[in-house]
């Protein structure tokens, strides 16, 4: 698969399906994703980001590329702990790339090891991409793998990941992430819901690769799960910047201890939906990672803030693309737990 990281960060075991899907609008994805097609099965319209956007995404990464660094340097650390020099890291397309891609530089750098580095399709409802967990198993021993992602919202991924495992008993389930505020992986560089200034765009910052897609008349028996490649944004690109600038903050000599565990993240999901009545929780998703992608590419109700960060500046992007889109903010009602922002879905039938 075609993209912009650098030559031998990473494997993308996807099948390249550039021209071949139409991309579609936000509103007519959300209006067939809410009337029963999956959304793996249509591609979306990338958003280009406007140059106050780009204003917001550029203080985000000078406010919080530490904060993630540190992230990134503490997950590195505890899957070497957990693997050593013999672990595989399998990346799940596409949020997850640029957090494995770091965590592999951190390790090269302090440890003088170049861990294999691959990226696979997980879709929610779908499973994994068999073919490609076994192209990978053709290569390597089952206990070697480590899966990664960028963050985790609630944990629908998480929950895939283990479901679709149980064809595979011998590989290890773990999940490890940068940002983890439900309190769901061990395996994370914090359970602080973090801004990761990746989670602030889309193809142009994860090499210019759309997110993967499962469709019978174009994805075969035997191909890997595709996703097409944004030539058209190669001049907004920003992959291999972000990239560098977060690793020129890692800090190899940082001492750091588990902090308490936070409140239950799905615990925090079934609290939103009783007082917002929202039936179907695939239409909450807490977290700014999650409340970012909701804003980016689908139909936005509302953006929840918990009132103690009301003026952070962790959230100025968020801000930013509420305000752009028209979307309405407000103090969330009841306690976010540890999530800082929770971006609410419209639901289609009641618009």
């Amino acid at each position: 698969m075609k993209s912009t990281y650098k030559n031998g960060e990473v494997d993308i075991l996807l099948k390249d399906i550039t021209g071949l899907v139409e991309p579609l609008g936000t509103k007519e994805r959300e209006q067939r994703i809410q009337t029963g097609t999956h959304y793996c099965e249509m591609l979306p319209l990338e958003y280009k980001p406007s140059p106050g956007y780009m204003e917001a995404y550029e203080a985000a990464l000078e406010h919080f590329g530490k904060t993630t660094a540190l992230a990134v340097g503490r997950a590195a650390e505890k899957i070497y702990r957990a693997k050593g020099k013999e672990g595989v890291l399998v990346s799940l397309a596409r949020a997850g790339i640029p957090a494995g891609v770091l965590i592999r530089r951190y390790l090269k750098n302090k440890y003088d090891t170049e861990l294999p580095h691959y990226a696979i399709s997980i879709i929610r409802g779908r499973g994994i991409d068999h073919n490609a967990v076994n192209y990978i198993l053709e290569r390597h021993k089952p206990w070697q793998i480590q899966f990664l992602d960028g963050w985790v919202g609630k944990g629908a991924i998480y929950g895939e990941l283990k479901k679709a495992l149980k064809d595979w008993p011998d590989i290890d389930p773990s999940l490890a992430v940068l940002s983890d505020p439900a309190n769901l992986t061990a395996l994370c560089g914090t359970h602080e819901d973090i801004l990761i200034p990746s989670s602030c765009l889309n193809a142009t910052v994860t090499g210019l690769i759309s997110r993967t897609f499962l469709r019978s008349d174009i994805i075969g028996e035997h191909d890997f799960h595709g996703a097409a490649f944004y030539g058209e944004l190669e001049q907004e690109d920003m992959t291999n910047i972000y990239l560098d600038q977060i690793e020129e903050q890692f800090d190899y000599e940082a001492s750091w201890q588990e902090t308490g565990f936070p409140a239950d993240g799905q615990e925090v999901v079934k609290n939103i939906a009783s007082v917002y009545r929202i039936k179907d929780q695939n239409f909450i998703k807490p977290g700014i990672g999650e409340a970012t992608r909701v804003l980016l590419r689908r139909m936005p109700w509302k953006l929840l803030i918990s009132p103690e960060y009301e003026n952070s500046e962790e959230l100025r992007h968020l801000v930013r693309l509420a305000a752009e889109k028209r979307v309405p903010i407000e103090p969330s009602l009841i306690s976010l737990g540890s999530y800082k922002a929770c971006g609410l879905i419209k639901n289609i039938a009641d618009a």
